[in-house]
């Protein structure tokens, strides 16, 4: 048989969905907080909990010091019942000690507390339950029902949780009352001191996207994709998609068997209207679809550096204001939907725009090369004007006419841009490449700031823009906040951007360039006084005797033929007496001049001579005058 305590346990975890170590921990600490406060124990005092699930019984284990005598009971213990729970305790130890009654001494207080912070404990524990749970259903529909109205938000029960539907992600038209069920797109999830805060919404476009995916299995299975959605809740969407699998019509898939699936998706929307579009890579072919219903005749695109992509259709007079749709919903979508901005013009007023810009240079050679044409054209406008009946063959005359035209104009605009592309070229060349690469989703950004610079799409785009077309993205962003041009510049300076791989430069070797000795007839040197010789081996090291040898770092030199100098005995001992002299004299004050002497004399003793055999210059050397000959010694 159970006992209470596990009843009342388990009744927890089930109620609060939570696991069973969570609310245990809570128990432990709402323990220790109320023995704290019923014996006021310092903080630093170490207390530990220990809870058998299954009977509730809670003991309490303190940590005390050994001592003979005790003075406070609740931080001493003596050795005999220390070495109770530890037997190798001895005085001065710190042992971990039971309380002796548990929870049946607490008083109100304490237990006051204990019942505080098990409510915490819980509480914070299910919060973080419920964000866990809903965070990883972000970008979801979710089901709910209506809790409360009010003039700014809706609040929808979601069992265990709360979800707000503000005023304006709400479908314009629907009314909510108490106890309604909705389906909403769960939009975002936020921490709040008091919960998870879940921000719903059912005019997104992504929850178009969710409902094709629900309604639609080939969508689901990935055989239909999406490629695109202009929405504007409770009027008009479209839909652009494609097919992965060939044999598919993804057009047919989407609208079921007759209209089935669409129509299911239409009445959760609020009786909203859906156009399902099949996408083309050919943009002429991808917009003249994107106006359905209405029937178009040609589509001329002119893809503007300055300006941007825009499209100019034109359609028959009866279909202008089907294209344009009702305050100009239907070319809005469409231009969402391709990314183009799309000028409308009926053929009529196409035909009369041309006609009065015959003096253009692209259209000057029109009156002599298609007169009929222009007669024909002239005609057929007088005849609307008088309000008589046109026949069909008349407005085909008129479209092709048109169409002339607008290609010869189309033409005389692509070459007046030429230049302006080389200039942005050149300024594209100093921006990062791999700009060019990122998705403008990539930037830290609002949605619909994102949304408005989805036609430059790429980052590298909107690089080059800032520095030379500020006015275009000025264009883009007119319809949103004034600090949104800020926003982009704070955006491009946080992102990083990867830089290509540099070339490695080359190691830089040095060449040393040995010294060469030209034959020359004789060496020039300077005047200098009689028996006095430059010191042409003062970078040599000379001879000297082994314990005067000082010991130095060794130094690469270019690799050449030395000439080993034959000495006497004499001058032997006359350079180690010298040596010893200067090496004793290097470290006496006042000796300098004597050093220089002795230097003096041995580059009088020096001379470089060239000799003609061999064709080098060598260097000889003069005997000491003691020997009573005056001769040189090669060395």
């Amino acid at each position: 048989m159970k006992s209470e305590f596990e009843v009342a346990f388990n009744e927890i975890t089930e109620l609060r969905s939570l696991p069973r170590e969570v609310v245990l921990e809570a128990l432990q600490t709402a323990l220790i907080s109320a023995y704290r406060r019923d014996v006021s124990a310092s903080a630093a005092q170490r207390v530990e909990v220990n809870i058998d699930p299954n009977t509730g019984r809670a003991r309490i284990f303190v940590e005390k010091e050994v001592v003979d005598s005790i003075v406070n009971p609740h931080t001493e213990v003596t050795l005999e019942k220390a070495r109770y729970y530890d037997p190798e305790s001895n005085f001065g130890d710190m042992v971990m000690v039971q309380v002796e009654g548990t929870t049946k001494k607490f008083g109100r207080i304490a237990a006051q507390t204990a019942k505080q912070v098990i409510l915490q404990k819980i509480r914070e524990a299910e919060r973080n339950s419920l964000f866990d749970e809903y965070i990883g259903r972000e970008g979801d529909l979710i089901t709910g029902t209506v809790q409360s109205v009010n003039s700014t938000m809706i609040t929808i029960s979601l069992g265990r949780a709360e979800a707000i539907l503000p005023r304006n992600q709400q479908i314009p038209g629907e009314r909510y009352k108490p106890h309604d069920k909705v389906r909403a797109y769960l939009m975002e999830v936020k921490r709040s001191n008091r919960g998870p805060q879940i921000v719903v919404s059912r005019s997104h476009r992504n929850m178009l996207r969710r409902l094709l995916e629900y309604e639609v299995p080939e969508i689901f299975n990935g055989q239909v994709e999406i490629k695109n959605i202009a929405r504007e809740a409770g009027y008009r969407s479209k839909v652009a998609v494609a097919a992965l699998q060939e044999g598919i019509d993804p057009v047919g898939a989407c609208v079921g068997m007759r209209g089935i699936r669409i129509q299911n998706i239409v009445k959760e929307l609020h009786e909203e209207k859906i156009d399902v579009i099949e996408w083309n890579p050919n943009q002429e072919q991808f917009i003249a679809k994107a106006l359905s219903p209405a029937r178009v005749s040609g589509v001329y695109l002119e893809d503007d550096p300055d300006q941007g992509r825009t499209a100019v259709v034109i359609v028959p007079d009866d279909q202008l204001s089907l294209a344009i749709g009702r305050e100009g919903q239907n070319a809005r979508l469409a231009a969402k939907l391709t990314g183009w901005r799309i000028d409308i013009k009926s053929v009529t007023e196409a035909v009369q725009e041309a006609l009065n810009n015959l003096h253009h240079p692209a259209l000057a050679d029109l009156p002599s090369k298609q007169t009929e044409m222009l007669d024909d054209v002239r005609r057929i406008l007088e005849k609307k004007s008088a309000n008589k009946a046109i026949a069909p063959e008349e407005f085909s005359a008129l479209a092709r006419f048109s169409d002339i035209v607008e290609r010869r104009m189309l033409a005389t605009r692509d070459a007046a841009r030429q230049a302006r592309m080389a200039e942005i070229n050149s300024v594209k060349l100093t921006l990062p490449q791999p700009a060019f690469a990122m998705p403008i989703g990539s930037l830290a950004l609002p949605d619909e700031i994102i949304e408005a610079l989805q036609p430059l799409e790429n980052v590298g785009e909107i690089m080059w823009r800032f520095l030379i077309d500020e006015d275009r993205l000025r264009q883009l962003l007119k319809d949103l906040p004034d600090n949104s041009l800020a926003r982009v510049q704070e955006a491009l300076d946080k992102v990083v951007i990867p830089e290509d791989d540099a070339p490695v430069p080359e190691p830089v070797v040095e060449t040393r360039i040995e010294p060469q000795f030209e034959a020359v007839a004789a060496p020039q040197l300077e005047e200098v006084e009689p028996d006095i010789v430059l010191d042409a081996f003062a970078d040599e090291p000379e001879i000297v005797s082994p314990e005067h040898v000082v010991t130095r770092k060794p130094v690469q030199k270019p690799v050449q033929k030395e000439v080993v100098p034959i000495l006497d005995e004499d001058d032997d001992t006359e350079d180690e007496d010298a040596n010893e002299e200067v090496l004793m004299e290097d470290n006496q004050p006042g000796k300098k001049g004597k050093k220089k002497e002795k230097k003096k004399e041995r580059q009088q003793r020096r001379q470089l001579i060239f000799d003609e055999e061999i064709g080098q210059v060598i260097a000889k050397r003069r005997r000491k005058g003691s020997r009573g000959v005056d001769e040189w010694d090669d060395e």
